[in-house]
């Protein structure tokens, strides 16, 4: 049973948009991407000023992994739990408290006058994205049906690709406008008002949908166990380069495997007690689940990654301005646009090949911007070296993400879908984790410089050498995640 306060419950009259859904859903579906926009464009706007955060704080390289990692993995961890809770007290109120807590978060991140606060802002501000974000897709699926449903996935879908656009031009002019220090922190305060204004409409406009039925808890060790282990192995991955690899490191990657281990053993158990598991061990029955999952965890490892390194590379190591960075990244951008745009009509036609044509095209152009660091001399290159296979890479991006979720989920049975929305979900956060936290270890383990005080020349060539290696890392991902779409099935049933 779902209970809902008016509009949302309101039949279609005269009020009702020509899409055929209520305008009050419309109009709550605005509010909804306001605060999908805010966490999108916050992701990519980071990456320009990682080279200015850096500066600034005196930073290391394991804290600015942690920057990136930290906000994907702790956004990854909260996606099932406030799922569930969301189905208890209603979506619009976790809504309403994931926001809240994400634009103080931001307000926190700003005005950090060190790195571990930093680091820490940064995980608080992903934990409450992985609260709220699982209430806008809730909410789209309450407040719409039928094709208007899939209209109104597809305006969400555009708003993440333009955001995503959007996110490097704006941190690399808040930069260039207010300066290193007090630029990298402009883009953590500009979610504020945007922020204060998505709370206050969410207050008044989103409708109070409440899914009746059997409440269940949430699996509170089993979150605990996943969240250590994950931890445990990421912290390695992001400190050991620069730690040189003491025994600690390998300790707590062994350590974090055991760990893992415990937890499926221990979803398991809360099975066989009746109770509700975090991750239903019954989804890994299925061979082509397991595969999607694995091709989530890769893909968004590789994909994520390389703007981490171009970023780095841009300003660190050419030298050149943030904004300048954010122009290297507009092609692949715009390209998802494109793709996102285009994927939902060509999944109809082509099933599965959309998912192999987006893959191949993101590991073609991933493969093809490892051959430009490569082959092009570094006091030679340019953003235009680098437009057409980030623009390749970008439509592939688009054609694949869109999509693939429905192609995971349609590996299980239809009463299991929710549950393997909110493990793919997660394990996408997480992927993004560990791309980050491997691809920087690579880059900053393969940046060397030579005795004496280096030149700019000397300081260009070295980022190019370790730059390179970080992208041929990032390739060799999206080659695997091509290999691993053939796990997934033909073709999708439609939802109703």
């Amino acid at each position: 049973m779902v209970t809902s306060d008016p509009p949302a419950a309101a039949a279609p009259t005269a009020s009702t948009a020509p899409g055929g859904a209520p305008r009050s859903s419309w109009v709550a579906l605005a509010v909804l991407i306001l605060g999908v926009s805010m966490a999108l464009l916050d992701t990519t706007i980071v990456n320009v000023a990682l080279p200015t955060i850096r500066t600034s704080l005196d930073a290391s390289e394991g804290t600015l992994s942690w920057i990136i990692s930290g906000y994907a993995l702790a956004y990854g961890l909260a996606l099932i739990p406030s799922g569930r809770v969301g189905d208890r007290v209603g979506h619009k109120w976790v809504f309403v408290v994931g926001l809240a807590g994400f634009t103080l978060a931001s307000l926190w991140c700003g005005l950090a006058s060190g790195s571990m606060e930093l680091i820490v802002a940064r995980v608080v501000q992903g934990l409450c994205g992985g609260i709220f974000f699982p209430a806008v897709t809730a909410l789209i699926q309450l407040m719409f049906s039928g094709r208007t449903r899939g209209k109104a996935f597809a305006v969400m879908g555009a708003a993440i690709g333009f955001s995503t656009a959007l996110g490097p031009i704006v941190g690399g002019l808040l930069i260039e406008a207010f300066g290193e220090d007090e630029g990298w922190r402009s883009i953590f305060f500009v979610n504020l008002p945007f922020g204060v204004i998505a709370v206050a409409a969410a207050i008044v406009l989103l409708p109070r949908i409440v899914v009746g039925g059997v409440a269940r808890g949430v699996d509170g060790f089993g979150l605990l166990l996943v969240s250590v282990s994950l931890v445990a192995i990421l912290v390695p991955l992001i400190e050991g380069e620069d730690a040189g690899w003491p025994w600690w490191t390998w300790a707590s990657l062994v350590g974090g495997l055991l760990l893992l281990v415990a937890f499926a053993f221990w979803e398991r158990r809360v099975v066989a007690r009746d109770g509700s598991p975090l991750v239903p061990p019954r989804l890994f029955a299925h061979a082509a689940f397991t595969g999607g999952v694995i091709l989530a965890l890769v893909y968004f490892a590789a994909f994520t990654s390389i703007f981490f390194t171009i970023s780095i590379f841009w300003q660190s190591g050419l030298g050149h301005s943030a904004l300048a960075s954010g122009l290297v990244s507009v092609p692949f951008a715009v390209g998802s646009i494109v793709g996102a745009s285009q994927s939902e009509r060509l999944t109809h036609r082509l099933g599965r090949r959309v998912l192999v044509i987006g893959t191949g095209m993101v590991a073609v152009g991933l493969v093809s911007v490892w051959l430009v660091l490569w082959l092009v001399p570094t006091g030679d290159l340019n953003h235009w070296h680098l437009a057409a296979p980030l623009l390749v890479g970008g439509v592939g991006s688009g054609l694949f993400i869109a999509p693939n979720a429905q192609f995971i989920v349609a590996t299980v049975d239809r009463e299991e879908a929710g549950a393997a929305s909110g493990v793919i979900g997660t394990m996408q956060r997480v992927g993004s984790a560990a791309g980050i936290a491997v691809v920087g270890s690579v880059l900053f383990g393969s940046l060397a410089f030579p005795p004496g005080r280096p030149t700019p020349e000397v300081v260009a060539d070295a980022f190019a050498h370790a730059a390179t290696m970080a992208m041929g890392t990032s390739a060799a991902l999206s080659v695997v995640a091509f290999a691993l779409v053939f796990a997934l099935p033909r073709q999708v049933q439609p939802t109703r």
